[in-house]
């Protein structure tokens, strides 16, 4: 009961800067017009902080560690690379680029692609080694972005524009085109894993006691990397890489709720995640008259936050 009097605290604050940031300023003669805009923005806001959390928060259970997130495999700089490499080879007016819905499926199947093969080579390893992960991650995140960095090099500077716009997370030019395809992947995803809440409590045990449970690691763990997979994607194409948003809700997350259970957890953390991209979107308009931008914030508190956690560790 405890945990749901929090989650329910969360979900308020979250519903209130929701409604603040749709309807303040508004009035009698522009609220159509207001409210055309933001509204899409509101729905990529949530979907792209539900997609972060979501995956994050799995990935650390998978991982049996409280400081990675899925950029550390690379999958975000991935991204980049595949939007390069199209524009590159087929031109900005192809087909994959002007059509956001096709780009997004080629996107998602790329990057699950890219996923399976990391999962033969990492997780099918007796002795799982966290450095290992984290070296192999950070090796295919080089390798992605100076292939990308390279290839831009070639391109048209005008078509290097296009490239440009989906290098930077960007709250105030959203792709809101893909925003009916994204709602429905991300609500396949949540009904289908529903029967695996249990499931993720078992895993965060580690690999070795989750197997003596009865738990197929193996199994499980592809389809989870999979599913991390497409809400990466997701974020990524909606509104560009954010590096530690992940890192900075799903910890805010667990000392807040203080629960082994993941449908706290992650509905915690989706909650968190929505409060934080929403509350920093107002103080960003209202308050520092877009003087900065939102992404440079969350990084620069989530990279302090990632070296308190560092340390922590260390101590620990």
């Amino acid at each position: 009961m405890k945990c749901k009097r929090k989650i329910g605290f969360l979900a308020a604050i979250s519903v209130a800067l929701i409604l603040i940031f749709a309807f303040i300023g508004v009035s009698a003669g522009n609220w159509e017009y207001t409210l055309s805009r933001r509204v899409p923005k509101i729905i990529a806001i949530v979907l792209t902080g539900g997609a972060i959390a979501f995956s994050s928060m799995v990935f650390q259970t998978i991982t049996n560690n409280r400081i990675l997130t899925p950029d550390v495999l690379g999958l975000d700089w991935l991204y980049i690379f595949i939007q390069t490499f199209v524009v590159l080879v087929l031109g900005s007016n192809s087909i994959a680029i002007t059509n956001n819905n096709l780009n997004f499926i080629i996107s998602v199947s790329l990057m699950v692609i890219f996923s399976m093969g990391l999962f033969k080579i990492l997780f099918k390893r007796e002795t799982n080694n966290i450095f290992f992960l984290l070296l192999v991650g950070m090796i295919f995140g080089t390798l992605f972005q100076s292939l990308s960095s390279f290839m831009q090099m070639l391109i048209d500077p005008n078509e290097f524009m296009i490239i440009q716009d989906k290098m930077f997370a960007s709250f105030n030019s959203m792709n809101t085109e893909i925003l009916f395809i994204a709602s429905i992947v991300i609500l396949l995803i949540m009904v289908y894993t529903y029967d695996y809440m249990k499931i993720l409590d078992v895993l965060s045990l580690g690999r070795e006691q989750a197997i003596n449970l009865g738990v197929d690691y193996d199994k499980v763990t592809k389809k989870m990397l999979i599913i991390i997979s497409i809400l990466v994607s997701i974020s990524t194409a909606l509104v560009g890489p954010i590096t530690f948003l992940g890192l900075l809700v799903v910890n805010l997350a667990r000392e807040f709720i203080n629960t082994y259970e993941h449908r706290y957890l992650i509905t915690g953390s989706v909650f968190i995640s929505i409060i934080t991209l929403i509350g920093g979107q107002l103080i960003v308009e209202r308050v520092l008259n877009f003087s900065t931008t939102l992404s440079v914030i969350i990084n620069f508190v989530g990279g302090m936050y990632f070296i308190y956690l560092l340390l922590k560790e260390n101590k620990a």
